[in-house]
C-alpha cells in the first residue's frame, strides 16, 4: 500500500539521493553534477516556505516499515506575477518501486493540492526521450502544447524538451 503525505525535512537526504540518481543516470534532468545536501534543504525551505507542495510516496515493507518510494512537488512555472496561477510539476520514482502505480498516486495527490491552492493550469516540461512520463501526464489529461528542439545538452548529446499542459 502507498502512502502519500507532505514530505518533512528528514526525508530530504532520500530526496536528494533521487535527485542526483537522475542527475547522473537520466535525461530527466538537465543537470551534469550532483546536488548537495544544503542545496536540497534550501530548496526545499524556499518551496515549502512560499506553500508549495513537497509530497513523499512511501510503501510499508514486509516488516511493515515505511520504504520511501519517490516524491512528488510543483513550482513556479517562470516568475512574475501573471504566472501566478500557473505551476510545473516534478514526479520521480526510485528505480525498485517503479511499475507499481506510485508515480500515477502521486500525480493524483499533486493535481489536488494545486486545485486546493486555487491554480489554474499545471504545466509538464519533459525532456525527450522519456516515454513513461509522456505516458502519465497523458493518462492524467495532459496535453502537448509544444517541443522545443535542441534546447539542451547532456551525456553529448542535443536534447529536445516536451511541454504538455493541464488545465485545473
Amino acid at each position: 500500500m502507498t502512502t502519500i503525505r507532505p514530505a518533512r525535512e528528514a526525508d530530504v537526504p532520500a530526496i536528494l539521493a533521487l535527485h542526483n540518481h537522475h542527475i547522473l543516470n537520466s535525461l530527466a534532468i538537465w543537470r551534469h553534477e550532483p546536488a548537495s545536501l544544503d542545496e536540497r534543504l534550501g530548496w526545499f525551505r524556499e518551496r515549502t516556505q512560499r506553500g508549495f507542495p513537497v509530497l513523499v510516496a512511501e510503501v510499508a515493507s514486509s516488516e511493515g516499515a515505511a520504504q520511501f518510494a519517490g516524491f512528488a512537488t510543483y513550482g513556479p512555472f517562470r516568475t512574475g506575477a501573471g504566472y501566478d496561477l500557473t505551476v510545473e510539476n516534478s514526479i520521480y520514482v526510485c528505480d525498485a518501486f517503479q511499475h507499481r502505480g506510485i508515480a500515477s498516486t502521486l500525480m493524483e495527490a499533486l493535481i489536488a493540492e494545486a486545485r486546493r491552492d486555487g491554480r489554474a493550469v499545471m504545466v509538464a516540461a519533459i525532456g525527450l526521450p522519456n516515454e513513461p512520463s509522456c505516458a502519465l501526464h497523458a493518462r492524467f489529461g495532459f496535453r502537448e502544447v509544444g517541443t522545443l528542439r535542441g534546447i539542451g545538452r547532456k551525456f553529448g548529446r542535443s536534447l529536445d524538451l516536451l511541454l504538455m499542459q493541464k488545465d485545473l
